[in-house]
């Protein structure tokens, strides 16, 4: 019977310290690096970006002019018969004529209500506003990677706990063992050594899977092969100095989100007055130069061949006096989209106000939480240091031993949490003030 207590399954005995390969470190500054260089949305979003400014070029500006080169060519095959003055007649059978023509035309518009110069305006503005998105999506993308990194970095500290825990419950049960050799103690003892090792060896396989399923999210955020190998930084640096009052301003004045709706409320103020431009006329220079060439080989021709040559200008004016209501009915929709676009500001502003605030309570808060949870922590490891003590010289039970050991795990755990929580909780108000990409991490 007494041989029961020194079984274990074999994989319980490898939940050690098991020897693995030193894994190279991935730095903060290098994640960020990769994830600039590499994230599929990052990339999208500055394709974008480039197709805004392509549009905002002179070439799509409307201000240049347009050369337009045409030629053409012909042949006129025609039986003809016809009667002179003197009154003879004669016949031309299968008279064949050429034709040919090229020419060079150029118009440019000198005048058109003002509506490209809106226009070139408005994709200007909708250029800036590209940008600010690329910056949204970087900054989007930014805390979605060290939510995921801090994360890693929190199983590791997680692992390495339970990778302690573990190691102090199999140091209990080969004391156990000792003693229930010696007669001073019964089985009892050893069995819950036994249970206390099998929940240990659980967790932590459940933690070292967590961080392995952790560490290929972060690798899809960085657009790398999912199974690279890697370790997190677990350092954890707070930015020194913030402050409410400077947080609140500077969501005010640099919140992303506002300043892309700025950049709509811009474009649809010059969109009303492009709409304004269907009321003025449109004055356009015309250009041409041509050249032609004819050859008849008809007797009844009075000329063999003709060519010509020539420059012809013009100057055109257009004005469309009414055009159905069409030009009214635009003018009052882009109206309408800025009064909408004015409503949509003020609920960003609403939310970002909302938001800083709730970003700076919970800021406050996780800092608070970890300086108590720091306390906790060092609170645990004394009464745990006691309490091993006490149990090497027999004076407490391996249930109040255990005890211990549970309350000192579940504080670093807790601790442990409490500091990336924090972190994060940071991370985000630096986001919505706008001052995420100012900051180191």
């Amino acid at each position: 019977m007494r041989s029961i207590f020194f079984t274990l399954p074999c994989f319980l005995l490898l939940l050690g310290t098991p020897g693995q390969a030193q894994e190279p470190l991935l730095t903060k500054d290098e994640a960020i690096a990769l994830v600039l260089e590499s994230n599929l949305g990052i990339k999208v979003a500055q394709n974008t970006r480039k197709i805004d400014e392509n549009n905002a070029n002179i070439l799509n500006s409307g201000y240049l002019p347009t050369v337009t080169g045409n030629a053409g060519g012909s042949i006129d095959v025609q039986n003809t018969e016809g009667q002179l003055a003197s009154g003879d007649s004669r016949r031309a059978d299968g008279a064949e004529t050429r034709r040919y023509n090229a020419s060079v035309s150029v118009n440019y518009t000198l005048f058109d209500g003002l509506g490209r110069y809106y226009n070139y305006k408005s994709f200007k503005e909708r250029s800036q506003q590209s940008e600010l998105e690329v910056r949204q999506t970087i900054e989007n993308t930014i805390l979605q990677l060290f939510t995921v990194y801090y994360e890693a970095s929190r199983l590791t500290e997680n692992t390495k706990n339970l990778e302690q825990a573990l190691e102090i419950s199999k140091q209990r049960l080969r004391r156990a063992r000792y003693q229930f050799e010696y007669g001073q103690n019964t089985g009892l003892d050893v069995l819950n050594a036994e249970v206390d090792i099998n929940t240990d060896s659980i967790n932590l396989l459940n933690s070292r899977q967590l961080l392995r399923n952790t560490m290929r999210d972060l690798n899809l955020i960085l657009n790398r092969e999912l199974s690279e190998v890697f370790v997190t930084d677990t350092t954890v640096n707070f930015v020194p100095g913030l402050q409410m009052e400077n947080m609140h301003n500077e969501a005010k004045e640099n919140n992303v989100r506002i300043k892309i709706n700025e950049k709509g409320m811009n474009i649809n103020k010059l969109n009303i007055k492009a709409a304004r431009s269907a009321f003025l006329p449109t004055i356009g220079l015309t250009g041409t130069y041509g050249w032609n060439e004819s050859n008849n080989n008809s007797p009844l021709a009075f000329l063999i061949q003709n060519t010509a040559t020539g420059v012809t200008g013009a100057v055109n004016l257009t004005w469309n006096l009414f055009d159905g209501g069409r030009a009214i009915t635009g003018i009052k929709n882009v109206k309408i989209g800025y009064e909408n676009q004015e409503l949509l500001m003020k609920q960003v502003e609403q939310e970002v106000e909302r938001d800083i605030r709730n970003a700076w309570d919970s800021y406050t808060n996780t800092l608070y939480v970890l300086e108590v949870q720091k306390k906790n922590l060092q609170t645990n490891q004394n009464n745990f240091n006691r309490t091993d003590e006490r149990y090497k010289l027999g004076q407490v039970t391996s249930i109040e031993f255990r005890q211990a050991q549970l309350n000192l795990l579940n504080a670093e755990l807790a601790e442990s949490q409490a500091k990336y929580n924090a972190k994060l909780a940071e991370l985000q108000m630096l986001q919505i003030s706008g001052q995420l990409l100012n900051v180191d991490f």
